[in-house]
């Protein structure tokens, strides 16, 4: 059995099984580095929050590839917490942070459960240049989409289960209304048929959600934050994660 049909198998098709946790994370050892996938310029208007790009570790970067502070998000798209987070603390750290060039945020892709997959399929769709838009919007509306997933009664969903893993995406993604709900926001239809088949992506994406919790033992759940290659032990709330933010800039 591949790791794909493992953590499908494994799920529930219903998150939450390591979000929010409140266990502390102070494993050592340090953070799969990242890089851009291509170079980076400076925005000719001064603001970094203007770009955004691949990384090599397989999340995207909103800013300064160069900042003095690498903030990365292991977050998952179906964890209310990170929901939470987007809502409370994501503006701030652009606008205070991002912009100014002295701090990156990576978002990290994590997967709590099959659901994921597609999500982050279809965020993920048309590349970094987008991703941060989508991937917010998608934030916004959870309680939409996974309220769809959670009507579905347990005998459709036993046999979506059964299916092998690309249809399972289409089929979760047909029920939650992601490519219409993609459509939209300028993700035609056939570009994210394509992209609920892109294999490589969701190995990658497995593999990412292995890699984090093998070389954290006490990984804390999504979300989750390394700041500069090390993970914060201080819990998943800007309030917390902030200060840490200033420490580092001094």
């Amino acid at each position: 059995m591949n790791k794909t049909i493992m953590i499908l198998a494994a799920s529930a098709m219903l998150p939450l099984a390591a979000c929010g946790s409140k266990e502390n994370s102070s494993a050592g050892g340090n953070a799969t580095a990242s890089a851009p996938v291509t170079p980076v310029k400076a925005p000719a208007n001064g603001d970094w929050s203007s770009v955004a790009v691949a990384t090599t570790a397989g999340g995207f970067l909103m800013g300064n590839p160069d900042a003095k502070v690498e903030l990365v998000e292991i977050g998952a798209l179906t964890c209310p917490h990170c929901r939470q987070f987007d809502e409370t603390a994501v503006e701030p750290l652009i606008q205070k942070y991002v912009k100014t060039g002295q701090v990156s945020w990576e978002f990290r892709p994590y997967l709590l459960s099959g659901v994921d997959i597609p999500a982050n399929l279809i965020v993920g769709c048309n590349g970094a240049t987008s991703f941060f838009p989508l991937m917010r919007a998608l934030y916004k509306d959870q309680p939409v989409w996974l309220g769809k997933l959670q009507a579905v009664p347990a005998e459709q969903m036993a046999q979506i289960q059964a299916m092998p893993p690309q249809q399972q995406f289409a089929e979760l993604s047909k029920i939650m209304g992601l490519q219409q709900w993609a459509a939209l926001r300028g993700v035609p239809r056939a570009k994210s048929d394509q992209c609920l088949k892109d294999q490589k992506r969701v190995d990658q994406l497995v593999q990412q959600t292995s890699d984090v919790t093998a070389q954290y033992p006490k990984f804390p759940g999504t979300p989750a934050f390394i700041l500069n290659g090390e993970m914060l032990d201080v819990g998943g709330t800007w309030p917390l994660v902030e200060p840490e933010i200033k420490k580092a800039l001094q």
